[in-house]
């Protein structure tokens, strides 16, 4: 059973200012393609990012921030390059689609690119 499914968010209820006293407003905050939940006070704009989404954040930088080292193997007519669990577990927890096409980039000289976005953007769009 998950635990996250079965708790309540605090950021469900009406949450006070710590400065002001004034009700804080519910926004989204983006950063570097993160989605943030948080709220803001209209009044002195002091803000509180949802605790969830810093934590979830922080591991993406992390895992960005690693360097793995893999194998490239030969399959069939085509190579194969494995990606980390630690990277698909942390794509799946954000609700990525597995199994689904990816773009390939030959983005620069020694430098390849798998872009899991795009695609769902433009199937999502379509769909």
């Amino acid at each position: 059973m998950n635990l996250k499914n079965n708790m309540a968010d605090i950021f469900d209820n009406t949450i006070l200012c710590k400065k002001c006293d004034t009700k804080m407003q519910k926004v989204k905050i983006v950063k570097n393609g993160f989605l943030f939940r948080a709220v803001i006070c209209p009044k002195c704009k002091d803000k509180i990012i949802h605790p969830v989404d810093e934590q979830e954040y922080n591991k993406f930088i992390n895992l960005k921030n690693k360097e793995f080292k893999v194998k490239m193997r030969l399959v069939g007519n085509s190579y194969a390059v494995s990606i980390p669990k630690e990277i698909v577990s942390f794509m799946n927890e954000q609700k990525s689609i597995m199994d689904e096409m990816v773009k390939l980039c030959f983005e620069d000289f020694g430098k390849l690119s798998l872009n899991f976005e795009e695609l769902k953007k433009k199937t999502n769009k379509n769909g």
